[in-house]
Parts: C-alpha cells; sequence; structure tokens
C-alpha cells in the first residue's frame, strides 16, 4: 500500500486559533512512531472578534441556537482558509490528501448529564469544510464513545500509546492547552484524564487586567506570589478529588467560577496570576500522584510548555523526575494534537476503534468519528 497524507486539524479551549498538521502515513514500516511522519505545519490565529464570540457561546445566550449554526459555518470557512493555505504553500493538490481530521471547536462539553448520556458539541461544520477543501473530512469525534457511556475525552490518550510507550520506562504526557490533560503509560497499560484548568483561567485574568491573551513564560505571573487561601479555596473544588475516568472544560472552569473564588477579597492581579499558575501545576502533579504512582519520565505539550514558571513549577514539585517536553521525542509540542487527529481520522476510514474505555470510561472500544466523503 502506498504512503497516505492526512490532515489534522486542532482548535482547542485555549481559543488561540487552529493548527493544522500534514502527516504521512508509512504502511512499510513496522513501528508505530515510524509510520507517522510531519510533513508541514499551519497555523491560522483566531481573529479577536471571532474568540469573543466563541467565549459568548460558552454560555446559554439569545438565539443561541442561530449563533451557534452561524458560528459553525464562519469556523469551516476559517478552517479551509487553513487548509488551503497549507496545501498551496507546498504545491498539493486537494486529491493528493486521503482525510482532513478535524477536532472542531468545543462549545459545551456534559458527559454523562442527568440520564448518564450527557452530550458534547464541537462546531465547525465538517460537511462545509468538505465542499470547500475537496477533501474528506472526519470529524465528531467524541459523540460515539459519549453514546457508549464515556467521557468522550480525552481521546489523544490511544496515539500517545501508539507513538510514546516504552518497554522500560513509564511516562507521563501532559498536554496543557486551556485544560490540563495527563496520558500515563506504563508498560502496556493506560491511564488518561483531565487533571484541570491548563492555560484557561490564566489567559482570561491577563485578558481582563492587561489586556493581554496570554501570559508569555508566565513572566507577569512571576511578579506575583502564591496567595496560599486562595490556592486551597480552588484546590477545595470537587473535580479534583474525582477519580478517573474525568473530563471537563469551560462549562465548569470559568470566568465564574474564578470570581467567586476571589469575592470579598482584595488581591493584587499579579498574585492571583500566580496563584492560577500553581493551581496548575498542584493539580497536575496531584493527579499524577494519586492516580499513576512512580513516574519515570514526564513529558509536557501544548501551549503550556511555553511557560517557562509553569515548567519550573512543576519541575519544584516533581523533584525525583526529569521535566522535559515531547520535542526530545520527536515531535513538536504545538502539533502533537493536531498530529493526533490526522491518526484519529485515519483510524476512522480504516475501521479501525480508536478509544481506551479504561480512559473515558466507555462500554468499550468504538470506531469513531463520522465521515464526509469527497
Amino acid at each position: 500500500m502506498h504512503n497516505m497524507l492526512f490532515i489534522g486539524l486542532m482548535s482547542g479551549t485555549s481559543l488561540d486559533g487552529v493548527d493544522v498538521a500534514l502527516v504521512e502515513f508509512n504502511s512499510n514500516d513496522s513501528t508505530a512512531s515510524g509510520q507517522v511522519r510531519l510533513l508541514n505545519t499551519h497555523f491560522l490565529a483566531y481573529p479577536a472578534s471571532l474568540r469573543a464570540q466563541i467565549l459568548a457561546l460558552q454560555h446559554p445566550t439569545a438565539n443561541e441556537l442561530e449563533t451557534t449554526a452561524l458560528m459553525s459555518n464562519t469556523l469551516a470557512k476559517l478552517y479551509a482558509e487553513a487548509v488551503n493555505q497549507l496545501v498551496a504553500k507546498i504545491n498539493l493538490k486537494s486529491q493528493q490528501i486521503t482525510a482532513i481530521g478535524c477536532h472542531g471547536q468545543t462549545i459545551r462539553h456534559q458527559p454523562q448529564l442527568m440520564d448518564g448520556i450527557g452530550f458534547t458539541l464541537q462546531i465547525g461544520n465538517p460537511a462545509l469544510l468538505a465542499e470547500l477543501t475537496g477533501i474528506t473530512v472526519v470529524a465528531d469525534f467524541r459523540s460515539r464513545d459519549i453514546a457508549a457511556g464515556g467521557q468522550g475525552a480525552p481521546l489523544v490518550p490511544a496515539f500517545h500509546q501508539a507513538m510514546f510507550a516504552s518497554a522500560q520506562m513509564s511516562r507521563a504526557i501532559i498536554n496543557i492547552g486551556g485544560i490540563a490533560n495527563i496520558t500515563f503509560l506504563k508498560n502496556n497499560n493506560v491511564l488518561g484524564f483531565d487533571s484541570g484548568p491548563g492555560n484557561m483561567l490564566l489567559d482570561a485574568w491577563i485578558k481582563q487586567h492587561q489586556n493581554l491573551d496570554y501570559d508569555a513564560n508566565g513572566g507577569w505571573a512571576s511578579t506575583g506570589h502564591v496567595i496560599a487561601p486562595l490556592l486551597e479555596a480552588m484546590l477545595a473544588d470537587p473535580y479534583f478529588a474525582l477519580s478517573p475516568p474525568k473530563s471537563t472544560g469551560r462549562d465548569l472552569f470559568n470566568d465564574h467560577w474564578l470570581s467567586k473564588k476571589i469575592s470579598g477579597q482584595h488581591y493584587a492581579a499579579q498574585d492571583v496570576a500566580r496563584t492560577l499558575v500553581a493551581l496548575t501545576a498542584h493539580t497536575i502533579v496531584d493527579s499524577l500522584q494519586h492516580y499513576c504512582g512512580s513516574v519515570d519520565e514526564v513529558y509536557l505539550c501544548g501551549g503550556g510548555a511555553h511557560n517557562s514558571l509553569l515548567r519550573s513549577s512543576l519541575q519544584t514539585l516533581l523533584t525525583d523526575t526529569r521535566v522535559e517536553s515531547t520535542d526530545i521525542l520527536g515531535v513538536g509540542v504545538d502539533w502533537l494534537e493536531a498530529i493526533a487527529f490526522a491518526w484519529l481520522a485515519k483510524q476512522t476510514l480504516d475501521k479501525k476503534t480508536a478509544n481506551l474505555p479504561e480512559v473515558t470510561g466507555a462500554k468499550g472500544a468504538r470506531i469513531l468519528g463520522a465521515i464526509y466523503q469527497n
């Protein structure tokens, strides 16, 4: 079988834009890591107005059905623009791409709500994306897992297992986007779950106080001090005491959640920022210690991997474990999730299961995704 080209699209809870990864799958290589080769990448930032509109949709609003449908079309056009820009810059034709794996933009995530089969909503109109690119699109990866009683997330641990499992070392792959999620790999066992907020609360806080989209390298937060009572109050949230499988998002960790924690207090803004970094670090490390036990190696990816304050905070708490980035494993920290959704699309087309029931809590392994054929 000849090599196949797939494109992975990822737009996460940080709402910074869409990551595009062009991936080649080599069917002649016997190793999982050798079968997946990153050929090229592209990033298209969200305009500030679009980001604000998506944030508004995280909560009930007037006429939200129509607003969501129209936003889905807008996102499909932006995704198509990003794909077409990547294809053009490397002189490929759309016919050379087997499929696009599109995560979509999460608007709501409420697994197991009410009747035990809740819902999840990622928008981006995959049918329109297929029309605008001329490429088959695979999307809606979470819904089938939720229908089977799972959390629908995280889905990337299956890819982490295929790429990074080691017979000699126990490894934790920690993706720190808006939400932080952990994949723990030991022998043939896999554990994966959302530990809690990643960059999301800090991004919102610095936007409010500095009108910046994010705190580069944790520079602003590093001028503050951890507020011990605030950190303790945050860590008391019931989510952190839940055992995996578990997943979360803006439905829980949002501006309102933070406002309630600091209500009636007069903390310096930079001290709150520093405490939010501590919250992310502590919830990651607490999760590792409670659910993973001994970890030989920790590798970071996602936007939080660039935050030197967060990385040093993690290293301080993980006294006996070296904290590195996935760069040294050969996969860039900014592209791991986009590559994963290219892989998930291939799993779908190959009619192979891609969820891990031990991670999501689903009743069994399922083939994920909906296909919009071209």
